[in-house]
């Protein structure tokens, strides 16, 4: 009989025993493996934590204590064993499951969870409330390794151990986020985790205890002599050294090992680190030979596990490519990335150019400041970074780019809308926090060969700071490129009733509405911002007639884009307009989301024709 579909709630999992939960780990495999490849995500992450995840969830009571991931992306056994497995096929789906936690969707999701390194600071937030308002439960943070690159952690880490509030922080150690991790604190897990002489006594004595009447109590008693040979075989670790308790390494895939030390932990009263060894992709051949590839995977194929073969060149492709052309006529040319260097299309100048590549880890802050040196001493940074992780960087850029005007380039992968990641993962703001930048260029291209000559352009004809935004995917039915180095503005189309003005790939949706007004006879001047900052007014005066509304499609939060500066520009009517609203961006597929926020052609149409009758 099926274990899997009978959990629902806590007291479901604590009644199980050894042998069932290792069948219920099986079954959780089979279910992940075979649901994603329906809806796409974030696989191979997931495979690697089902033992964990299960032991966590039987030590702790999601639904009264309280779970903090970190990144949200390994929460999807979490999800099944907290009475969401019947909502799977609606994942990552518009109007259903989201792929991160969601408090709203469950009161077991104790806080949401897109990017990386917060865990500790909410988690001892929440520590905080329970001591002053009184209350009783118990606080966990899961922490990907990944994460533990980000400089945040390490804020957290200091002010817990000092604070001494009880709590329990786990460290899922796979050696890696999306790719390698990279830095110290790597190579610090690196050797804990090496440390083979260490483990193996740790398990033959474990198994030789098993096998004597009284053996599991004398295991238990003799705790602190493994304690000491701990120490002998490993030095104190670095969170022994700020004041917190390390338990581990323990193997992430012994659950009822893995429940033996977490209650350990959850009852010591006091900050605890538990270290934990999985492997990405376990238990899915596919995906542990490819754990980058199933890191967030579309639709693919389950028993061969491969994916639908893809069409075309991508942004970030074209990103990748030009830069390595660059890199060939420049040494100077330096890129740096924040652990993305797949998703950023990288992976070429790492390998061509070892020398000028820098991965930094989940650390968007130092990426930008350490730019900022490198282009102080002569050299020229390009740093690539998705626009929603961007955001953590917005002071660096102002303080150690923009202020001293230095020549540094922001590859702002991932602008506009990503589809079923959601909320936290949209890059619908860059462009209202870049622009208030001082002296910054923002160009948006709407083409990979746009993007290319907008690239070729901030290298090698700039002194100062230049951010290029482009979104995920390639050219969306428009292939050309108006980049100059000059103009501001291009002309798509002239009309003689309305002006519609637009920037990046919308401009395939705003192309596709003015066709079908013209099927209406209303004929629409299109201009497409190629620059979204430092534009010439008289340039954007001289391509607007007179007598023409002016509409203006952007995909941005409302009062962040560029139709305020339009309307200082034509003082002297109404600018009218379509965004995506006020509030954050729920998740969904791009077609969807374009409906549902009024900007698919049909809605553009319609909001137009609205906007012509209201005037006439």
């Amino acid at each position: 009989m099926k274990i899997l579909s009978r959990i629902q709630t806590h007291a479901d999992l604590v009644a199980l025993d050894a042998n069932q939960r290792q069948q219920l780990c099986r079954e959780i495999r089979e279910f992940l493996v075979s649901s994603v490849a329906q809806t796409g995500g974030h696989l191979a992450s997931n495979l690697g934590v089902v033992e964990l995840t299960v032991a966590v969830e039987t030590v702790f009571n999601t639904a009264h204590d309280r779970l903090v991931f970190d990144v949200g992306h390994q929460s999807y056994v979490h999800k099944l064993l907290t009475g969401r497995q019947a909502d799977f096929s609606t994942l990552r789906q518009f109007g259903g499951m989201a792929g991160f936690p969601k408090p709203g969707e469950s009161n077991t999701d104790a806080f949401v969870a897109g990017h990386a390194s917060s865990s500790v600071s909410i988690a001892l937030g929440m520590a905080r409330a329970r001591t002053l308002l009184g209350e009783n439960y118990h606080i966990a943070a899961l922490l990907g390794d990944g994460a533990a690159t980000g400089g945040m952690v390490y804020e957290g880490l200091s002010d817990a151990a000092v604070s001494g509030e009880p709590m329990v922080l786990i460290l899922n150690d796979n050696a890696m986020s999306i790719h390698s991790n990279v830095g110290g604190m790597a190579k610090h897990l690196a050797r804990l985790r090496t440390k083979d002489s260490y483990l193996g006594m740790k398990a033959r004595y474990r198994d030789l205890m098993r096998r004597f009447p009284g053996g599991k109590t004398l295991y238990r008693l003799t705790r602190r002599l493994k304690d000491r040979i701990r120490r002998a075989l490993i030095p104190n670790t670095l969170f022994e050294t700020i004041g917190w308790t390390y338990l581990g390494p323990v193997d992430g895939h012994d659950t009822e090992s893995l429940i033996h030390l977490l209650t350990q932990a959850r009852d010591m009263g006091r900050p605890v680190v538990v270290h934990v060894l999985t492997q990405k992709g376990r238990g899915y051949s596919p995906a542990e030979q490819e754990p980058s590839r199933f890191h967030g995977i579309g639709a693919f194929d389950p028993e061969s596990g491969k994916s639908p073969a893809s069409t075309g060149e991508s942004f970030s492709g074209a990103f990748g490519r030009t830069l390595c052309q660059l890199a060939g006529e420049d040494k100077r040319l330096c890129a740096i990335t924040a652990a993305m260097p797949g998703g950023t299309g990288l992976l070429d100048f790492r390998n061509q150019f070892p020398d000028r590549f820098f991965d930094v880890g989940i650390a968007e802050e130092h990426a930008v400041s350490m730019a900022g040196g490198m282009a102080k001493e002569g050299l020229i940074p390009v740093t690539a970074i998705y626009s929603t992780f961007l955001q953590r960087s917005y002071d660096m850029i102002l303080q150690d780019i923009a202020l001293l005007n230095l020549h540094t380039v922001l590859a702002v992968d991932r602008a506009g809308l990503v589809g079923e990641d959601g909320e936290t993962h949209h890059g619908v703001f860059d462009v209202g926090f870049l622009r208030s930048v001082p002296g910054i260029s923002l160009l948006c291209p709407a083409s990979c060969e746009e993007l290319s000559e907008m690239l070729r352009w901030a290298v090698r004809d700039q002194t100062g700071p230049v951010a290029i935004r482009y979104p995920r995917g390639g050219d969306r039915g428009f292939s050309e490129s108006h980049w100059d180095g000059e103009k501001s503005f291009s002309l798509h189309r002239k009309g003689d009733h309305i002006t519609l003005i637009t920037y990046g790939t919308l401009i395939s949706n705003v192309m596709e509405a003015a066709e079908l007004l013209a099927s209406q006879g209303i004929e629409v001047t299109v201009l497409r911002a190629l620059r979204l900052t430092g534009w010439n007014p008289e340039e954007l005066k001289s391509l607007l007639a007179p007598s023409h509304k002016i509409f203006v499609a952007e995909e941005v939060m409302r009062g962040t884009g560029i139709r305020g500066d339009i309307a200082a520009v034509v003082s002297d009517r109404t600018v009218f307009g379509a965004d995506l609203g006020r509030n954050f961006v729920t998740h969904g597929n791009l077609k969807t989301l374009y409906a549902h926020y009024g900007l698919d052609p049909q809605s553009l149409c319609r909001k137009i024709t609205e906007v012509l009758h209201l005037e006439s």
